[in-house]
Order: structure tokens, then sequence, then C-alpha cells
């Protein structure tokens, strides 16, 4: 699998930013065949640090139920919300990850 397409983005809730401060862990959605190896060695090229530990966990996507009022109907719809993979990365102590360095904002 390419490099580039293992990382999708970080994941920046308040949950993972504490996470962050407190174990150097940090958040990532993957793609879903990556594995362990393939997050490691991807985060580590793109951000060059050294990984201790990677934790995948897949998240089944939610089902969503939708009312719709049109013209005096009411219509129904069911829809579900995509699965996908999570991955939580500690790093060894010392090494942290700036998700913005080198870029401007626009």
């Amino acid at each position: 699998m390419k490099k580039d397409l293992i990382l999708i983005r970080p994941i920046l809730t308040e949950k993972f930013l504490r996470l962050q401060e407190t174990e150097n862990k940090y958040a990532f959605q993957v793609n879903p065949d990556a594995n362990k190896i393939e997050i490691r060695n991807a985060v580590e090229n793109k951000f060059d640090v050294k990984v201790n530990k990677v934790a995948v966990m897949n998240v089944n996507g939610k089902e969503k139920e939708m009312t719709i009022r049109s013209g005096g109907q009411v219509i129904r719809t069911r829809g579900k919300r995509s699965d996908w993979k999570k991955a939580i990365v500690s790093l060894v102590e010392g090494d942290n990850i700036d998700y913005y360095q080198g870029e401007t904002a626009v």
C-alpha cells in the first residue's frame, strides 16, 4: 500500500488533545486495509518521530433515519454512515507531532 494513502486525517477532539498532552498519544483516521506496521512506518516517515506502540480499532458507522416533509407528505429515509478505522499512536518520550509544521494559513 502506498505510504501517502495510509493516514487519512488526524482526529482532533477534546479527548485526544488531552491524550496528546498527558500520554503523548495521537489519533488518526487510517485506511481500513492498513495494518499496524504500515501505520507505524507512515507516521515515522511523515512526521520524523519514533513510534512506541500502535493500537487500531474498527469503528462501525451509525445507522441514521431522517424525516422529510414535502408537499404535505412525510417521507422517511434510512441510511448508514461509512465504517472507518482509527489508530492511536504512542510516541517515544520527547517526540511530538506538529500538524501544522511548515504550512501557512490561507
